[in-house]
């Protein structure tokens, strides 16, 4: 039977696992349900080994092919990890937490390498080795790093490593990938202005730092817009302002701001870092007040190997006929990256059809996609691992 018809009809079961996790997110280095989910599920597909509490919360899985050569391993990563939304989908598996939802489907990523697992350790139709990487904190929490350093790849000894990650607005059972830079390097900086707080109808008395961090958003504009070079790949947006005011007539002492920068160039990097920082302390300085600025450094960009991705898009081609090799860089980042650079391999994209964008309230991981991301890591891993 064909890999894909076998996916097909485990397509029930698969989606029951996906589901039961949807329920119950958790987020980063909180994912102890489902660490233990993905555990028992591994240990009941007859894996060789299975290690919990690797790097926090991930979970490792290894299955030996027919002739098991330690010389040959290669690597397939997950990531388990959900987000603080609140879901808005009234679906009868939606979240059963508050304020705490899988709005990247990660629940759908894990579920597909689960799926791949029961049926390696099944056929063991490969020769070498297959690590099965379930990665906790993917969602700024560093976990992939915290895997590395633990000692994933030189424990065992993983030559290759791939991951995949759903998108919604492509075609479901289509796939996308490119070789060199696919994903930006995800900064976060936040920038604290103090002032002087007082009543709001005397505002000439004090020193309005709503009035200055409003200031520093519009001037943040123009980074991009005026500093940047135009062939440059930037994104330098201001996502939240706080400020302690409870009422409607007080004038906070301090305001803040969070935001995301995202790059490919290191000294592109470095540029906006100095124009924020240069922005917020002038503008506030202006108006009588004081800004302090914050940078928090993100995973590096992601960047595919060639032949790694080269193969990706072949496997993909064999098991629906479609993958889109002319993709656009895009700006969200993936800590995927550090695996990356510490082995060759590639990150692809499987199309989740037209469903909400990720991180959105009303986003669902679609089920019909599994059969294709399933059958990928299946026969990427029989082609990478050939039985002579």
């Amino acid at each position: 039977m064909p890999v894909l018809n076998r996916f097909a009809e485990m397509l029930p079961e698969i989606s029951a696992w996906r589901r039961d996790i949807h329920a119950h997110p958790e987020l980063r280095f909180e994912e102890h349900r489902t660490a233990a989910f993905v555990a028992s599920k591994l240990e009941e597909f007859g894996c060789d080994e299975v290690i919990t509490g690797f790097g926090g919360t991930g979970v490792v899985g290894l299955i030996n092919g027919k002739t098991g050569s330690a010389d040959k391993t290669i690597g397939f990563r997950a990531d388990m990890d959900a987000l603080p939304i609140q879901e808005a989908t009234s679906l009868p598996h939606a979240s059963t937490i508050p304020d705490r939802m899988h709005a990247c489907g990660h629940d759908g990523h894990t579920s597909m390498l689960l799926g791949a697992a029961k049926y390696l350790a099944e056929t063991r139709n490969f020769d070498g080795r297959v690590v099965l990487v379930f990665q906790p904190a993917e969602e700024g929490g560093g976990g992939a790093r915290a895997m590395i350093e633990a000692g994933l790849m030189d424990r065992w000894a993983i030559q290759e490593i791939y991951g995949m990650h759903n998108m919604p607005g492509m075609s479901v059972g289509e796939f996308a990938v490119r070789t060199g830079p696919q994903m930006a390097s995800p900064d976060k900086f936040e920038v604290t202005v103090r002032g002087t707080g007082g009543h709001g109808a005397m505002p000439h008395k004090g020193v309005d730092t709503t009035l200055v961090a409003a200031q520093i958003v519009v001037a943040l504009q123009s980074i991009v817009s005026r500093n940047i070079d135009p062939m440059d790949k930037v994104v330098v947006s201001v996502c939240g302002f706080r400020t302690e005011t409870a009422t409607y007539n007080v004038i906070p002492d301090s305001a803040k701001l969070l935001g995301t920068v995202r790059t490919f160039d290191p000294e592109v990097q470095q540029q906006v870092r100095a124009r924020i920082d240069a922005l917020a302390t002038a503008t506030a300085l202006g108006y009588g007040a004081v800004a302090e600025v914050i940078h928090m450094s993100g995973p590096p960009p992601l960047v595919n190997h060639e032949q790694q991705a080269d193969l990706a898009a072949e496997v993909a081609e064999a098991v629906c006929g479609v993958a889109h090799r002319d993709l656009d860089p895009i700006m969200a980042g993936e800590d995927f990256s550090e695996m990356l650079l510490e082995r060759p391999g590639a990150y692809l994209f499987i199309g989740n059809g037209d469903s909400a964008d990720l991180h959105n309230p009303s986003y669902e991981f679609n089920d019909e996609a599994m059969p294709a991301g399933c059958s990928w890591y299946v026969t990427m891993a029989e082609r990478r691992l050939p039985l002579s």
